[in-house]
Formats: C-alpha cells, sequence, structure tokens
C-alpha cells in the first residue's frame, strides 16, 4: 500500500485531459486499504492542475534514480 503524501507516478491512461502518462503526483487520501487513491498534480508554481481518485494498478511509487521531467499543460 502506497502511503499519504507520497509521491506516486500516473502509470495508466489519464484518467483527466491534462494529465499524461508519467507524471508525478502526490497521494492526499487512501481508500480501502490502498485499493484507490485521491492523487493530488500541481504545476510548478503550486497550483493544483487535477485531483483524480485513481485505482491500485493505475500509480505507482516514484523510485529512485528516476528523473523528473516538466511539460506545458494544455
Amino acid at each position: 500500500m502506497i502511503a499519504e503524501y507520497s509521491l506516486v507516478v500516473l502509470d495508466a491512461e489519464p484518467p483527466h485531459e491534462k494529465l499524461t502518462r508519467g507524471d508525478v503526483g502526490t497521494v492526499v487520501h487512501v481508500y480501502k486499504d490502498g485499493k484507490g487513491y485521491e492523487v493530488e498534480f500541481v504545476d510548478g508554481g503550486g497550483q493544483t492542475i487535477a485531483l483524480v481518485t485513481v485505482g491500485s494498478d493505475d500509480v505507482r511509487p516514484i523510485g529512485a534514480g528516476e528523473l523528473l521531467h516538466t511539460r506545458k499543460t494544455a
């Protein structure tokens, strides 16, 4: 189970039009012992871009050695 406030990587088809597979977000709530998560995705200025509910198979913890990347949102 992924803990609240952990960084996660979106590892599925985006559940929101402003998200892309590989985007990094923060778990803000854990549902049913890790069967789902509420994840917040923010821009570089801290503005929320998307707050989505995803299943446990849709995100994964970010790993050591993974490089973060930036892009403009639509």
